[in-house]
Order: structure tokens, then sequence, then C-alpha cells
């Protein structure tokens, strides 16, 4: 296949010629069949890198002190270990997340051992990589012995159909091959239910999002149909049945409101039968209804927590940005809207100019305070900012000496503190990663294998070698700041 190399007209001449009219249409479309192969091929190429990098890390290494150098098996069955403090070395180096690479390897080890057939279209870009690696997660639970069967017709449809047909005959394969194990999964499934909410979207917004049955969700459709046609009288000429049931949705919340509404709206019936479906006990919860004050009633839906930090100058002024933990910023305006008639609890203001520290290995609640807000999140490179502040560990950059065997006064503080997720804090406490706390929210990280990463508030950039050394081993105390020019790009 021959790939058509096109040239653009100087830029600078008035009326130039448009880079589309130097070839002729049929060029053209084989330049943009050209191009996706050859992005297929690159992004066969990055999956071969990790594989070596697995092949290279797939044994413990000799470690001292009865520590141990852990392994885990991201892919299926059949497809080999590799050292868990290596993946995250990797991931630096890809400029994203430890779990995204970690996906990546699990995919790309399930496609090369458990799925050879289907690999051989992927390598040879016959298909995108994605589609290949969605086969390898649709499989993964999948018995080695069973995964021929899948590999076979997979391989045979991934090149001549749309990939949504290719996942379809996956799904009946993988059913044919071990109907026993798939209706386990289906029973397994049955138990794995929850309610979650997604990440706010740039105007506020979040989706609700629950897996329950089928029945538990048709009432529930109901009940915001019901609420809808009722907010329907009031607001329907000014929003759709969309918006209406989104509004309805939100009334959920509030029970104690959402009876007097359901009540206020509901014609009283002709008879005084009790009727055969409704509980025994309805009339005493009515009646115990009736007893609470506005006090107790509005306590039925629960507490919720949200934490919204905001200037007093936007406070005073109604107008900037808020930001609050777990969604993002928001206007201050709209605030309204999120904590809604709730009482509010107002934290003192932390003045990060006081830099106090405390010779216990533990930190206090004001100093995990003063942290968080400097650091604004997890500082592991390339960490999201979803974390919240109940779900890290406060780590001590250095690490801690007791006292009394002859560590100095005041190691914890905000000079010495970060927080790290769980995982993160075992893999800088035991993988080899060196850190540095090079300032008010400044964490430098060099891998075992030396790439150095600066974690600030403007996110994580690489260093090169020589701007790390002197953040490195700089004196104590003595905080280094280097420009952009040594910055390296990903």
């Amino acid at each position: 296949m021959t790939t058509t190399h096109l040239v653009a007209a100087p830029t600078d001449t008035v009326g130039a010629t448009p880079v589309g009219s130097l070839v002729d249409n049929r060029e053209l479309l084989e330049a943009a069949a050209a191009g996706v192969v050859a992005r297929r091929l690159a992004e066969v190429a990055e999956l071969e890198v990790a594989i070596e990098w697995v092949v290279r890390h797939g044994h413990p290494l000799p470690v001292e002190g009865g520590r141990r150098d852990p392994m885990v098996s991201p892919g299926g069955e059949g497809t080999p270990a590799v050292r868990e403090y290596a993946l995250p070395e990797l991931a630096m180096a890809r400029g994203e997340h430890t779990l995204r690479t970690r996906a990546m390897v699990a995919d790309v080890l399930d496609l090369q051992h458990r799925l050879p057939l289907t690999w051989a279209k992927v390598r040879a870009g016959a298909c995108d990589a994605w589609v290949g690696r969605r086969v390898a997660v649709l499989t993964r639970r999948l018995a080695l012995e069973h995964i021929r069967v899948v590999d076979r017709a997979v391989a045979a449809a991934i090149t001549g159909h749309a990939p949504s047909t290719v996942f379809e005959i996956t799904a009946a394969k993988v059913m044919q091959a071990d109907p026993e194990t798939h209706a386990m999964e289906r029973e397994r499934e049955r138990h794995r239910r929850y309610v979650t909410l997604s990440r706010a979207d740039e105007n506020g917004f979040r989706c609700v999002i629950a897996r329950t049955t089928a029945g538990d969700a048709a009432w529930i459709d109901a009940m915001v149909d019901r609420v809808a046609d009722i907010l329907a009288a009031q607001h329907g000429h000014d929003h759709n049945r969309d918006e209406l049931r989104s509004l309805a949705f939100g009334w959920l919340a509030r029970p104690a409101d959402l009876l007097k509404l359901l009540l206020d709206h509901t014609e009283p019936t002709q008879t005084s039968e009790h009727p055969v479906w409704a509980p025994a006990h309805l009339v005493q919860t009515v009646d115990r209804l009736a007893s609470m004050s506005t006090r107790q009633l509005a306590c039925l839906r629960g507490r919720g927590v949200v934490f919204v930090h905001l200037t007093d100058t936007s406070l005073l002024q109604q107008a900037g940005i808020a930001r609050v933990e777990a969604q993002g910023p928001m206007l201050v305006q709209a605030l309204s809207e999120l904590l809604g008639h709730a009482d509010v609890t107002m934290k003192p203001v932390l003045d990060h100019r006081i830099r106090r520290r405390v010779d216990a290995y533990e930190h206090p609640e004001s100093l995990k305070d003063h942290v968080w807000t400097s650091t604004g999140g997890d500082v592991f490179p390339y960490a999201p900012r979803t974390a919240t502040r109940a779900s890290v560990d406060f780590d001590h950059a250095r690490p801690f000496t007791p006292t009394d065997t002859g560590g100095p006064p005041g190691q914890t503080g905000p000079h010495n503190s970060g927080p790290l997720r769980r995982r993160h804090h075992r893999w800088k406490t035991h993988g080899g990663y060196r850190v540095r706390q090079a300032g008010p929210g400044r964490h430098l990280w060099q891998t075992p294998h030396g790439l150095c990463y600066l974690v600030d508030p403007t996110g994580t950039h690489r260093l090169d070698h020589h701007a790390a050394d002197l953040i490195l081993n700089a004196p104590p105390g003595c905080d280094i700041y280097v420009g952009p020019s040594v910055v390296l790009s990903r």
C-alpha cells in the first residue's frame, strides 16, 4: 500500500490553493485509509511496549528487611504476572493514572496469551485496537479451556463487521462456550446493585446512576411520572417533560415534602374500606407522621455531607466561584440549588501562612484541613482529583522518626505531608519511589528508574534530571522553583 504525502501551498500567498485541490479525490481517500492503518499500527506499538515491560518485570526482585515484592495478575487465566510496583512507573511514562495503564496491560496480555487469532488481526492493523481490547474484557472471566472457541469466532468477524456486531458475537460465544459459568455469573450479578453519582458537568448537573431490580425501577419510574404530572399543572408552560421528570426525581429526596405534595393532589376516595393491598401498619404510620415535628420530618431524608470552599468576598457579594469537593467548580449563585434548605456548618478560615507543626506521628484534624486545602487532593503523579478528604492517608514525605529514638521535633506539618490514596501510599513506601516536598503543595517524585515528576497546583509535569537533582538534593528547608524550560513534554 502506498502513502500519499500532501504538501500545502505557501500560506503567505493571497488566494493560495487549498491543500485538497493538490490531489484528486481518489488519492485523498487513499490517504485517509492509509492514515487509519498508520494510527492502528501506532497503537499496536504502544501495546507491544507494554508487553515488553511485563516481560522485563515478570519476576519479583530480591528485597531486604523481610519485605516482599508483590506480583499481580491483571489479565485472565493463563496470562503472566507482573510486579505491582512496576505498573505505576509505566503509567507515569505514559502520562496517565496507573489504573488506566493496568487495564491496558490486562487487555494486551489477554490478547497475546488467550486470544492469539484476534491479536494477529489487531497487530496487522486490520481493526481498531480498542475493539480487540473490548473483546478481551468481555472474555476475561472465561476459563482458558473454553477461550479458543471465542477467539476463532471473533477473529473471523472482527474485520468485516461493525464493533457492536463483534461484541454481540463475543457475548454469544462466551455463553455457548461455558453456559454453567454464565449462569453462575448471572446469579452473582443479582447482588451487584448500587446507586452512585457521576461527576458534575460544567453546568453543575450530575447523573444519578442506579442498578436495581426491574420491579423497583418500574415503581420509581411510576412515582417520578406521578410527581411530574402534579408539577406540570404548576410549571408545565416553562418546562418540557424530561425537565419535569428531573424535578420530580429531586422530590424523592424529601419524603415529608413529597408526602404532602401527593396528599394535596390526591382525591379522597368515597369508601372507608381498607384496601386489600395496603399494609396493616399503614394507619399507624400515617398517625406517626402526623405527630412528628417539622424538624423531625426534615430528618427523614437523612444527612448528606458536602464540602464547599469559597472566599469571604464571594460569600458576601454572592458572586464568584466556589469549589465543591467531588464535584468541581460552581457559581456561588448556584449554591442554593446544591444546599437547598439544609442546615449548613461553617468551618473557620485557614491561614496558610501559619506553618503549624506537631511532634506526634498522627495528624490533628486541623492540620489535615491545612494540608488538604493547600494540595487540593492526592499528590501522586497523574492522580485524578476525585479523592475526598476522608479517603486518603496523610503521609510524611520524609519518613517519620519518633523523637524518643532520635527524631527531630516538629516532623508532622504542612512542610512534610501530602494526601495519598492507600494504594499510592503503599507504592511510595515499598515500591522504590522517592518523593520530596518542595514547597507548599509541591511534591517531586522519582521513579525506580530515575524518571522525575513534579506535582503542583498546575498538575503533573516531567522534569529533566538536572532540575530534578537540584530539588531532590537541596538542603533541608530550601525550596527550589524551576522554569518551564526544564519541563519535558510527554
